[in-house]
């Protein structure tokens, strides 16, 4: 599915100040989309600021080496972020991701652009620039330089090559494609060092990552006949493990390298009595739907919500669900 960009050369073309934003809780497929298209804009002599909901997780800091990534109401204000001609939306299509950025968009009149690969959409009274077949945001992003025919430094071919590279599972998901490999090998030859970007990427663990991890997996548990898995993560444990939250990332796939496991999930207890989930599936089952009953989204075989608590009951309410999907045999 091509997307065509002349609507957005036109937005780019007739305004100067750009805001960009992404979900909370980024990963790197937002994280890298946000500072490729800054760059990109810049390049045009655009005054671009990065305003995220959420602090840039410390693993992912590589990224940003120039700290372009601020955080709303810690260090810039609303006023502030409310400063734009453009407000640009990257690797989401839904209010509720957006948090109290999203709060704040809501209050201007300025333009707004989605850039987005997932199903689930919110009317966000903006451009849509979305491609739902399109393996990451960055790899969009990627066309949209090809398209205007911009450079792609060091730094922002760091920044795609991450972004597509978490998004496909270092290339082992389905979503990869000979055209997914064939950007990758553009990015490669423009400097990106692959070997370098996986250390950094999945090789920075901290002990207290590894000890959540073990004791994550360790109460892992398998239902309907053993193909689906699913495990969780309260307050408790990052205290006693010494963890951080953004240390659960991952681990759900993790689930997925047990034999015969088709699905699985996990809970991740958060600070506001809420209940993170994150679903994922390695068949034909489409993980999106369940995200979608409880107000989430995200593709067909990785997705998520946010589950009132408590812990106990977010998981009766997830496990109905994803055994609701799983044919019985």
């Amino acid at each position: 599915m091509k997307i065509d960009w002349t609507p957005l050369e036109e937005i780019i073309e007739a305004h100067h100040r750009f805001v960009l934003t992404t979900h909370v809780r980024p990963d790197a497929d937002a994280i890298g989309s946000e500072i490729a298209m800054a760059g990109l804009l810049e390049q045009l002599g655009k005054e671009v600021r990065i305003i995220n909901s959420s602090a840039v997780p410390p693993r992912l800091a590589f990224l940003d080496p120039d700290k372009k990534c601020l955080q709303l109401g810690t260090q810039v204000s609303e006023a502030e972020a409310c400063e734009a001609d453009v407000h640009m939306i990257l690797d989401t299509s839904a209010w509720g991701q957006l948090d109290k950025v999203g709060r704040v968009f809501k209050k201007t009149s300025a333009r707004k652009v989605v850039i987005d690969h997932h199903v689930f959409a919110e009317d966000l009274g903006a451009l849509n620039l979305k491609d739902t077949e399109a393996e990451a945001t960055g790899a969009l992003v990627f066309q949209f330089a090809q398209e205007m025919g911009l450079a792609i430094t060091p730094v922002i071919a760091t920044a795609l090559f991450s972004a597509i590279a978490t998004d496909t599972g270092w290339f082992r998901f389905a979503s990869t494609t000979s055209e997914t490999m064939r950007t990758a090998a553009q990015l490669i030859d423009l400097g990106v060092q692959p070997a370098v970007l996986y250390r950094d990427l999945y090789e920075q663990s901290t002990l207290g990552r590894i000890k959540l991890a073990g004791r994550v997996l360790s109460r892992m548990m398998l239902d309907c006949g053993g193909r689906l898995a699913w495990t969780y993560v309260t307050l408790v444990d990052y205290r006693e493990t010494g963890a951080e939250p953004p240390d659960t990332e991952d681990l759900v796939n993790e689930c997925l390298t047990v034999g015969e496991v088709e699905a699985a999930f996990i809970l991740i207890e958060q600070a506001n009595g809420n209940v993170k989930t994150s679903l994922r599936s390695r068949s034909h089952l489409d993980v999106s739907g369940v995200a979608g009953q409880f107000g989430g989204g995200g593709h067909k075989q990785a997705a998520g919500a946010i589950v009132p608590g408590p812990l106990a009951d977010a998981q009766e309410k997830i496990l109905a669900a994803m055994k609701a999907i799983i044919p019985r045999g």
